[in-house]
């Protein structure tokens, strides 16, 4: 996956074949903010531009710009499935929720 972060602000890189051009889409806010850029470093400094101008109109509107997020997600998998988390949670005395947990916490790399 290709994603750059600036400022705590994470956004995910794509190549636009269309205009030859690479874009960012900025993740996690309460709205939609993009960018391009052909190398990375004019990317990260459309990056920060647009970043600059969301938050300023977040501001001026008293909007929040971060989008909040439950904590909470439902994941359908198959049963067999089900029995073999169910079964390794069990054998590390964790509930499926904590196990699950864990093992997407190590994934992003918290």
């Amino acid at each position: 996956m290709n994603i750059m972060e600036v400022d705590g602000y994470k956004a995910k890189i794509e190549y636009d074949p269309e205009l030859d051009q690479f874009r960012g889409e900025i993740l996690g806010l309460n709205g939609s903010a993009d960018f391009y850029g052909n190398n990375p470093s004019t990317l990260r400094t459309e990056f920060k531009n647009s970043l600059n101008v969301f938050l300023e109109v977040c501001e001026e509107s008293g909007i929040e710009p971060l989008k909040e997020y439950s904590g909470k997600f439902n994941l359908r998998i198959p049963p067999n499935l089900h029995y073999k988390v169910a079964a390794k949670a069990a054998a590390e005395s964790k509930s499926i929720n904590q196990w699950v947990s864990d093992l997407i916490e190590h994934s992003v790399g918290h």
